[in-house]
């Protein structure tokens, strides 16, 4: 095989991954990347469909691709990720320009169904789960790691939780972890690279069964020279255990941060959702975390308007941002998934009440970033420095432990370096510093 893709990633950093593993597996064939859709000779959507939003614009992209088929009929058009597993054999369906549906359990089978798209045009669907998932184990080429200086690596997927909102049991499947040796096997590769940071996901990864509990596999990860940091997301505050919040007191590599969804911040809402903890239970969380690592930051999933949230139930939601005071909220409208146990609720709060409740979280949110910024001014902090910077053609970025980025005047010879940097400006979203 030979020609070019391009890979149109819509979701989490998981999608980015699995974009990074199907373009190396592709180049492997022959294939070379393209970001031009009409030079593309294969074309690979891979979707999320957690929300309803991300879902349609997997469609929107499909309508446009329909249109470039029908003057370049010879292009392959193949459909991964949730939308794919969701909607299955219905898609091609709907969409008969669709030449490969394929599931989340089945991306390592994309380089054969090309293959038989080539020769044999009729739609191609491959949406069964597994007992395992081969393409957990794939290993990006270094090239498509962006930046070169951070790898990603997949340690579980699937959940068992069954919150009522969410559709991912039904599109990832039961939770599958990888086996610890073949994560540590590919953490020394990594580092062997240059790679120095290291970045581990999954739905719950600290529910991770792959041979050690989550704290050792942090724990040898930790060990491996040449790492300088360590990441993981996503959370469930149901299963951050004291060995995990003892990590961040004994490991210093690991990084002042913890994304960990909260939702909701009435107990009777958390209930209906099926969390499985409580307002006092996850805020006492947050304080044993800070008690283990005093600087640590946090970041959070938060919904409104779930079926029969009430003011005051959001007033809730309100009280604990204020408590916590995240350095960042990923916070959405509550939207129904097909399949999922709220899909039979009443969809009672209504769109404008919603919006507008949305727009309240969102303001307090925006003066919480900017305090927590704020308090950063004159502070000195070890960067790794991710590259030039998008607005500025004499300064790079990077991040600091906490996730917080910061803009610097420097040259481009420090890109994957850890350097020093005093905050000297307090952005909204951001940090401008001099370089120490």
């Amino acid at each position: 095989m030979h020609g070019r893709v391009k890979i149109f990633t819509h979701g989490c950093q998981m999608n980015d991954l699995d974009s990074q593993k199907l373009y190396s597996e592709l180049a492997r064939q022959g294939y070379q990347a393209t970001d031009d859709d009409e030079a593309a000779d294969l074309v690979i959507l891979n979707t999320c469909s957690v929300r309803q939003k991300a879902q349609e614009k997997a469609v929107s992209t499909l309508g446009r691709l329909r249109v470039l088929k029908r003057h370049k009929p010879g292009l392959v058009i193949a459909v991964a990720g949730c939308v794919a597993q969701q909607e299955g054999a219905a898609l091609a369906e709907h969409f008969p320009e669709v030449d490969i549906v394929i599931g989340t359990h089945q991306l390592h089978k994309l380089c054969d169904l090309v293959a038989e798209a080539l020769t044999r045009r009729q739609p191609r669907i491959e949406t069964a789960f597994g007992e395992c998932i081969p393409s957990m184990d794939i290993v990006p080429d270094k090239a498509f790691l962006s930046p070169g200086h951070r790898a990603y690596l997949n340690i579980m997927q699937g959940c068992d939780n069954y919150c009522t909102y969410c559709i991912v049991p039904m599109v990832r499947g039961r939770e599958i972890s990888r086996d610890h040796a073949a994560i540590l096997s590919e953490v020394r590769l990594q580092a062997g690279r240059g790679v120095k940071e290291i970045f581990l996901l999954g739905q719950n990864v600290n529910s991770y069964a792959g041979g050690v509990p989550f704290p050792q596999l942090l724990k040898e990860i930790h060990s491996v020279d040449g790492i300088e940091r360590l990441r993981f997301t996503t959370s469930h505050p149901k299963d951050v255990s004291p060995e995990l919040i003892e990590c961040f007191a004994v490991l210093p590599k690991l990084c002042s941060h913890l994304h960990l969804p909260f939702q909701a911040g009435s107990d009777r809402v958390l209930k209906a959702m099926n969390r499985n903890y409580t307002y006092a239970s996850y805020l006492k969380l947050i304080e044993d975390l800070r008690r283990a690592r005093p600087d640590m930051a946090f970041s959070a999933d938060v919904m409104v308007g779930f079926p029969g949230e009430s003011d005051s139930d959001f007033q809730r939601t309100l009280a604990l941002i204020k408590v916590v005071r995240f350095d960042v909220l990923y916070s959405f409208k509550y939207s129904p998934r097909p399949g999922t146990a709220a899909d039979s609720l009443a969809d009672d709060v209504a769109l404008p009440e919603k919006s507008a409740r949305l727009d309240l979280l969102q303001s307090l949110q925006k003066r919480i970033t900017l305090e927590n910024n704020q308090a950063r001014l004159d502070k000195v902090y070890e960067v790794l420095v991710d590259g030039p910077s998008p607005r500025h053609t004499h300064q790079v970025f990077g991040r600091t432990t906490h996730g917080a980025i910061i803009n610097f005047a420097g040259s481009s010879s420090l890109i994957g370096e850890t350097v020093a940097v005093k905050v000297t400006r307090a952005n909204q979203n951001s940090l401008t510093g001099e370089l120490i």
